[in-house]
């Protein structure tokens, strides 16, 4: 994962907002537009966040009738309800973003645009004008000519564990793109306060060709004003960058995009559509769950790599030096104890401590191919290198009567390879990783300084010529696996 979209209510903010404030327009009655807010709370049968704020403020205690409502929408951004309060004439309300139901030049929109610069949501309680039945407030009737009532001010909670996940992405280098349904200028505001930097983006204005979407993506940070429909396409537009997207969301206009990540990951407290389709429920809700996530399948990916590298190398030189004895016919350059020390000291240890350390390398695809683009090249020089050395030793040793010292040659040059084969994949270096590979040289130096590890092994290094030859034969083969492996990176990426 390389870029991570996020859904600002119930990811960045937990799901729960408070009304802080309500402000009446012109002459508009304060215990009535609380009535009136408390019936529209209590109209939609599926509330979302700020409807319940809005709920909990102004429970319903009227006797009007509701003769129609019109569900919240994050496609239209507003709810409706049309009440009949007794005398005859039902009156249709409207509650949604000020800056959909109102004109651009309303005076309403400077105040409310005031407030979203604080990251502040704030809601406009509209009627419409009369005339406009249940019928038309779903289409674009409904929202012309409404008449500004009041504005309700709702304060987020943000997420204390918010800002540090989204410094740990930042460390990782993982961009993250916050895509809202709410106003824009507040979401940016929002972002800000968690210390997240970069442009604020309307949504509308975005262009809809793909393309074209795709670097204003790349440019934008924080998107607003996002339609569902939308948040799909713009998953689709970053992955078509090349980018590999992870989308987080708790509510159904979050499913679509969350379908077609890469890495969907639904809160726990979210719809059940939204847990459905992704690959993640985080079920404690806690946003700051995902950098252990990512450390996890970094650790995973990344250590089955290196060891998958260390084991396949050894397959390679086992498989190609038992192929040159059957064509050359020669004894086998090795006893069971010399590939006993060998495979636990250049795979065996080494392996255990890779495979479970802690690893927090991107994770890269092609895993089959990045493998054996190290591991065939790594074993035929290892291979060819050890059988040449044990050769030059059985003509050097000849007649000597030096029993064994032909395969303790051959055992000291592949050791010594093996090692630098664990040295390359060991990178990048840390500590421990230094201090693996130092023990591992330390081990095999001491077998061959303690008289009784010699024995057991049954190494015998004879004489100061083939030993010098076997770790020069050793040294070129690391040089130029460094260089082949060095080359191979450039000439074909994966």
């Amino acid at each position: 994962m390389d870029t991570v979209c996020l859904d600002k209510t119930g990811t960045l903010t937990e799901g729960g907002m408070d009304v802080t404030e309500l402000r009446v327009l012109g002459d508009a009655d304060e215990p009535y537009v609380r009535k009136v807010l408390g019936e529209l709370g209590s109209a939609d049968p599926r509330p979302n966040a700020s409807l319940r704020a809005i709920i909990e403020a102004y429970p319903d205690a009227t006797d009007w009738r509701l003769t129609d409502t019109l569900p919240f929408s994050s496609a239209r951004k507003y709810s409706g309800a049309t009440l009949d309060e007794g005398d005859g004439q039902p009156v249709t309300w409207l509650l949604g973003a000020p800056d959909v139901l109102l004109a651009h030049d309303d005076p309403a929109l400077a105040e409310t645009e005031r407030m979203n610069h604080e990251g502040l949501r704030v809601l406009l309680l509209a009627r419409a004008r009369d005339g406009v039945t249940a019928d038309d407030l779903a289409g674009p009737a409904a929202v012309d000519g409404v008449r500004a009532v009041a504005l309700v001010v709702l304060e987020q909670r943000l997420r204390p564990d918010a800002a540090d996940t989204l410094r740990y992405f930042e460390e990782q280098d993982v961009r993250a793109k916050v895509i809202s349904g709410d106003n824009a200028v507040s979401v940016g505001a929002v972002a800000g306060k968690l210390g997240l930097s970069g442009t604020t983006v309307d949504a509308r204005r975005l262009p809809a060709e793909p393309h074209a979407m795709a670097d204003e993506l790349e440019a934008g940070t924080v998107f607003g004003r996002v339609t569902p429909q939308q948040k799909r396409t713009m998953v689709g537009a970053l992955q078509s960058k090349g980018h590999t997207v992870a989308m987080t969301g708790d509510g159904v206009n979050d499913v679509l995009a969350l379908k077609d990540a890469d890495i969907g990951v639904a809160m726990g407290s979210g719809s059940e559509a939204t847990r459905a389709v992704a690959q993640i429920v985080l079920l404690n809700n806690s946003f700051a769950t995902l950098p252990s996530v990512v450390a996890e399948g970094r650790r995973v990916i990344g250590n089955i790599t290196r060891v998958a590298t260390l084991f396949l190398v050894k397959t390679v030189y086992s498989v190609l030096l038992a192929v040159l004895v059957v064509a050359t016919q020669v004894e086998y350059p090795f006893l069971p104890r010399h590939l006993t020390l060998l495979s636990t000291l250049t795979i065996g240890v080494p392996a255990f401590f890779l495979a479970l350390a802690p690893n927090k390398e991107r994770a890269r695809p092609n895993f089959v191919k990045r493998v054996m683009r190290y591991a065939i090249p790594g074993g035929v020089l290892a291979a060819l290198a050890t059988f040449a050395t044990y050769l030059l030793a059985r003509s050097h040793y000849s007649g000597t009567g030096a029993l064994g010292a032909e395969t303790s040659a051959a055992t000291l040059t592949l050791f010594l390879i093996s090692l630098w084969v664990l040295a390359i994949i060991a990178r990048p270096y840390t500590w421990w990783r230094i201090a693996l590979v130092a023990a591992m040289a330390g081990a095999f130096l001491l077998v061959l300084a303690v008289p009784w590890l010699q024995d057991f092994f049954a190494l015998r290094l004879v004489g100061m010529t083939m030993p010098w030859l076997a770790v020069g034969i050793a040294a070129v083969t690391a040089a130029v696996l460094e260089f082949l492996w060095r080359w191979v990176d450039r000439r074909f990426p994966v």
